[in-house]
């Protein structure tokens, strides 16, 4: 019996990025392949890419450059470039890195196997199409192995949005939902393999209208339906726009008790002229006013956020409200960035800020986030919460999980195991973590 072959990936970027980089090592599992953690042992590396960030494809090709050495040592090694980058730039990828032998789009990799195949024989291959049949079902079912107590399941691809700066409705393409019954089957294998926690992924997730046994289903109904399967004890769903987040959603997170108090809505800035430049069709006061109305439903929620400082035009007055309304919110936690051009998105071509004035922006606005984030965390501290254990710390006897708010939480002479949901007495808060003591 032959070796197994040997499959390195490297995953850039969201949480969908990673979902998709468990989907693609299924695919080629499949066809023989095992997962190495290190790239010089690998009879196949993969880059799976991400376009969201600034000079990501630049930092694609000095990756490539690095394995040029491997490439020669090994003649036979093959080394593909995934995502949303390989979508984006498949032929510039092909034309200025002929080591690369494969590249595949975000919604072609239930091709892969066959990608490989050809790859084997010697061919270029490149798969940048937006294919009709569902990949998810193409793909081979997932081995039956134990898995982590979390997991991402994608239930909704690209976006109909266009924001002004943004690529993904370039390279993910429109908004598709997935049918929930196929969801739900994922749900319950996941389950079954030892997954007590499941995020819900989407680029849009909160627009979900995937089809159900009586018409399209939105995704609090679709959470309500997750919440019928026994032992699965946690629900979250990331990412979501303010203009999709409906009535039953907002009323799911007051009802639900699988559904944690913890919710993503990226704002993006406080100026409602910079809104207005974004395409993002909310104003700073309709999100305000939305975030009073799901707290009213949950009061203990803890709200997270997006926001790009610099965009093009923007003033000091248009910064000074993206802070006016971070002082309002108060957000448990935040991702913020300076804007970056992304050619073929209409910002790129509009008048750019000073890019010292952006960086000054930037550090104000962090400085006055991280704060925001200390003073919730250092509010938990006396408080009971839920604890989902996930893994071992450094320390002897000590384990680290995930409370409801998503917060990293370690328990010291924990008698709990992984995949173990507790309940924990938060006695203090660090930088980045809480510690906590078991509850009886």
């Amino acid at each position: 019996m032959s070796a197994p072959k040997k499959l390195f990936i490297k995953t850039y970027g969201c949480q969908m990025n990673v979902y998709d980089s468990e989907r693609m090592a299924e695919a080629l599992g499949g066809e023989g392949y095992v997962e190495t953690k290190s790239a010089d042992d690998a009879d196949m590396i993969l880059l799976n890419t991400c376009h969201i960030r600034e000079k990501a494809a630049e930092k694609v090709y000095s990756e490539l450059g690095r394995f040029k050495g491997l490439k020669a040592e090994k003649p036979d090694l093959k080394i593909g470039v995934a995502g949303c980058v390989a979508q984006a730039e498949g032929e510039e990828i092909m034309r200025r890195q002929p080591l690369v032998d494969l590249v595949v789009g975000p919604q072609s990799y239930h091709r892969l196997p066959e990608m490989e195949a050809k790859a084997r024989q010697g061919e270029k291959v490149m798969d940048t199409d937006f294919p009709e049949e569902d990949k998810f079902e193409k793909l081979k079912n997932r081995p039956k192995a134990k898995r982590g107590p979390a997991a991402f399941l994608t239930v909704q691809e690209g976006c109909d949005k266009f924001c002004a700066f943004c690529v993904v409705p370039y390279t993910r393409g429109a908004e598709v939902s997935r049918p929930a019954d196929r969801i739900l089957r994922e749900a319950q294998d996941l389950v079954e393999r030892g997954v007590r926690e499941i995020t819900l992924l989407g680029q849009n997730v909160n627009a979900y209208h995937g089809a159900g046994p009586n018409g399209d289903l939105t995704l609090a109904q679709l959470i309500w339906e997750l919440d019928k399967i026994d032992g699965l004890e946690r629900i979250r769903f990331t990412t979501s726009h303010p203009n999709d987040m409906q009535d039953d959603l907002i009323e799911a997170h007051g009802t639900c008790a699988k559904l944690m108090p913890y919710l993503h809505l990226p704002v993006q800035a406080g100026s409602d002229k910079i809104l207005k430049r974004m395409n993002r069709s909310h104003t700073a006061e309709s999100y305000i006013r939305l975030i009073e109305r799901i707290r009213a439903a949950r009061p203990d929620i803890l709200i997270s956020g997006d926001f790009i400082v610099g965009f093009p035009e923007e003033t000091e007055e248009d910064f000074q409200a993206t802070m006016d309304l971070v002082e309002e919110v108060k957000y448990g936690t935040a991702y913020s960035f300076k804007y970056s051009t992304r050619p073929g998105t209409p910002a790129a071509e509009r008048p750019q800020v000073d890019p010292a004035a952006a960086d000054d922006r930037l550090q104000r606005l962090q400085a006055l986030l991280t704060k925001q984030q200390r003073e919730v965390q250092d509010s938990m501290v006396g408080r009971e919460v839920g604890v989902l254990f996930e893994k071992a710390g450094r320390l002897p006897g000590q384990m680290v999980g995930k409370s409801d708010y998503l917060h990293a939480v370690h328990v010291a002479d924990c008698t709990r195991e992984v995949g173990d949901l507790a309940r924990v007495r938060i006695v203090s808060s660090g930088a980045n973590s809480l510690a906590g003591e078991l509850i009886g």
